[in-house]
């Protein structure tokens, strides 16, 4: 069996193996190979697995495939930065460009020596409690406002949100906030990884956009998570949710190997 091509790839500290699968060889990956390379002790480790694959509609430069450590499949906003990175990297384009994931079409595309991407159209949040938003930014999350994220006690915290009765079934992410200064602060408790992770693409967006949608005046902030900081721009749209979103921040090929394991 022949061993296996990755790139490790990380946006502010969320990090992820990415294949160049443009030819197709491991579309039909098995969801235990994809849980065990995932595995920090007996795999590569990471945050979760990209291929990037060839593009499935006209007018688009690839589509990529992403899978959570527990194999489920989402959009992962970091990681649709890092495989354009990679894509990039691999092609010498730099320019923006259309790309496919699980939830349709984005774009992607370099922006002062950050990878710059446009998220999906985000309908208004739902209000689950005092201080609890719930918005779905291609991924369901739950933004939490408390005084002090880096005070929180975060994965026994997060898993009364994420196994409780309206979602243990499909999980949810959940998201610590603080404004200061003008910043959004934030940890996340990540579902499929069913832990922390340093920062969530589609989380940072969510918990940028629960503040913008109290400003009159600002169409992007900077939010911090431990593992760097981001930036998110939208607009607020007529129905109270967003549209015109964009999230930028920086990405690092970390190294790059081959690693024999059960496909």
């Amino acid at each position: 069996m022949d061993a296996l091509r990755f790139e490790k790839w990380e946006g502010t500290g969320n990090d992820f193996v990415v294949i160049d699968d443009r030819e197709g060889h491991w579309s039909g990956i098995h969801p235990e190979f994809v849980k065990r390379l995932c595995d920090r002790h007996f795999g590569i480790g990471s945050d979760g697995l990209i291929l990037v694959q060839a593009p499935r509609v006209e007018g688009t430069a690839y589509h990529m495939a992403f899978f959570n450590p527990d194999a489920s499949s989402s959009f992962c906003g970091n990681g649709s930065r890092c495989a354009y990175a990679a894509w990039s990297a691999w092609t010498g384009e730099r320019g923006t460009v259309r790309f496919t994931a699980i939830d349709g079409e984005h774009e992607g595309g370099w922006s002062d020596g950050l990878v710059r991407i446009a998220m999906r159209p985000v309908v208004a949040p739902e209000r689950i409690d005092e201080g609890v938003l719930l918005l779905d930014t291609g991924s369901p999350h739950l933004i939490v406002e408390v005084p002090d994220p880096s005070l929180v006690d975060l994965v026994p915290e997060a898993r009364k949100w994420r196994y409780n009765e309206r979602f243990a079934k499909a999980g949810v992410n959940v998201n610590f906030t603080a404004l200061r200064d003008g910043v959004v602060h934030m940890r996340t408790y990540e579902r499929g990884v069913e832990d922390e992770t340093l920062s969530c693409g589609t989380g940072v967006t969510a918990a940028a956009l629960s503040y913008l949608g109290r400003s009159t005046d600002q169409e992007g902030v900077a939010v911090k998570a431990p593992g760097g900081e981001l930036r998110v721009e939208a607009r607020a749209s007529a129905d109270g949710g967003f549209e015109h979103v964009f999230l930028s921040g920086p990405v690092r090929r970390v190294f790059t190997g081959e690693w024999e394991g059960v496909r």
